[in-house]
C-alpha cells in the first residue's frame, strides 16, 4: 500500500476545492476557483466542441454545463493521489433547464458518471483528462432513444 505525502494529501485536498467552486452553481465563484486552481495555459485533453484553451475553457465547460443544468451537483466517489495526479470518480446530477447540445429543456432529472485525471503542479492544475458519459445524459434527456 503506498502512503499519503504531502503532495498527494494537499492536491486531493485542492481537487476537492475545485469541485465544491463548481457546486456553488455561481459564475463568478466558479471563474475565480479556476482562476485560483487552473494554470492559465493548462492542458485540457477531453475533447471540447469549444475554441478556447487552457482554464477559459474549463470556464466555458461550466458556463454550458450550468446553463442546461443550473442545479448541477458533482460528488466525489473516489479520490485517490499518486505523485502529481489525482484520479476523481465522480456522480454528477441536475436538471435539464437549459439547451445542451441542441436539446432544448425537458425537465428531466439526469445522473451520470464521469473520471477526471488532474495533473498538479505548484498548487495548480497544469493538466487534465476527463470521460463523461455523455451517452448516459442524452438519453436521460430524450435526445437518444434506447
Amino acid at each position: 500500500m503506498v502512503m499519503p505525502t504531502a503532495e498527494t494529501e494537499r492536491n486531493k485536498a485542492l481537487a476537492r476545492r475545485f469541485c465544491d467552486g463548481m457546486n456553488t452553481n455561481d459564475p463568478r465563484i466558479i471563474s475565480a476557483t479556476i482562476d485560483e486552481l487552473v494554470a492559465a495555459d493548462a492542458q485540457i485533453r477531453t475533447p471540447l466542441p469549444i475554441d478556447a484553451t487552457g482554464a477559459e475553457a474549463l470556464k466555458q465547460v461550466f458556463l454550458r454545463l450550468h446553463g442546461a443544468y443550473p442545479d448541477l451537483h458533482v460528488a466525489i466517489e473516489d479520490l485517490i493521489a499518486e505523485g502529481d495526479r489525482v484520479v476523481s470518480r465522480n456522480l454528477v446530477t441536475g436538471t435539464h433547464r437549459g439547451n445542451y447540445m441542441g436539446v432544448a429543456p425537458t425537465g428531466n432529472a439526469v445522473t451520470y458518471n464521469e473520471i477526471f485525471i488532474f495533473r498538479f503542479r505548484d498548487g495548480q492544475i497544469v493538466e487534465t483528462w476527463g470521460v463523461v458519459d455523455v451517452l448516459a445524459q442524452m438519453r436521460q434527456i430524450g435526445a437518444i432513444r434506447t
